[in-house]
């Protein structure tokens, strides 16, 4: 595999951006299936790479993986105008492909994943542009943006959070309501996989999204198993992930 620094401009953020591109090095594929994958809150677009053995796994799958660094607001186009989210779900994709040629521009070969906030990052790409990803998973995902633990910080301090997502309040039914956005959708949805531990922070919020897609009659693959959330559970779940996009048996995980 090819490991690139790539520095660019982003049209949609008005300033240089950065990203991470794994690629095959030697796949006789004319094109290559593609994994957009999103860092979490407190890291950064190399931090996948510090943290699991996603070089290896892409490379024993022949995918290229697109890493981008989208700081701290969450996956959102937020209400100071910084658009997150149009730059990770529409021009990310748009100039990944134009800079990497041999990347599918087939649905079906274009996947997203992220864990914590990179899942609620994933599953909002998925739900919000179901003609560009066809798959979306989340690990640790922290899916229900208005019962996000933080958010019962003292007024003072939620100045952050609504510099994000805007009065909290108002999160239900907002473009960052994952719940609504599931339901909203009724045509072309993408399939979903979903991976909490039972002793992660977010695993009821977890539990709650599984319910609700269900609910809805999604193709959900849902898993858990004793973890908490941490790096030593996503890159042990990383890997089934990665089959399931590609459309192998989850029974056959570890």
């Amino acid at each position: 595999m090819a490991l690139l620094h790539v520095d660019f401009y982003s049209d949609v953020l008005g300033r240089a951006a950065q990203m991470d591109a794994i690629l095959p090095e030697h796949s006789a594929d004319a094109h290559w299936r593609t994994l957009f994958l999103l860092h979490g809150m407190t890291d950064d677009h190399t931090t996948w790479q510090r943290r699991t053995s996603i070089e290896r796994y892409a490379e024993e799958r022949g995918m290229a993986v697109i890493l981008p660094d989208a700081g701290l607001k969450w996956y959102c186009d937020t209400p100071h105008g910084e658009a997150y989210f149009r730059f990770i779900s529409v021009e990310l994709v748009q100039i990944a492909r134009r800079m990497f040629p041999r990347l599918s521009h087939d649905r079906a070969d274009t996947f997203v994943a992220g864990n914590s906030m990179g899942g609620y990052g994933a599953i909002k790409c998925a739900l919000k542009h179901p003609e560009t990803f066809s798959r979306a998973a989340a690990l640790s995902g922290a899916l229900d943006a208005a019962a996000l633990p933080f958010l019962q910080e003292p007024l003072e301090e939620r100045a952050y959070w609504e510099d994000v997502f805007g009065p909290i309040d108002q999160i239900p039914g907002s473009e960052n309501d994952l719940f609504a956005a599931a339901a909203a959708l009724t045509q072309n949805r993408p399939e979903l996989f979903m991976w909490c531990g039972t002793e992660d922070f977010l695993y009821n919020m977890n539990v709650r999204m599984r319910a609700h897609l269900e609910a809805l009659g999604y193709n959900l693959t849902y898993r858990e198993s004793p973890g908490d959330h941490s790096w030593k559970c996503w890159d042990r779940e990383l890997p089934c992930a990665l089959d399931w996009m590609l459309g192998g048996e989850v029974d056959a995980c570890r």
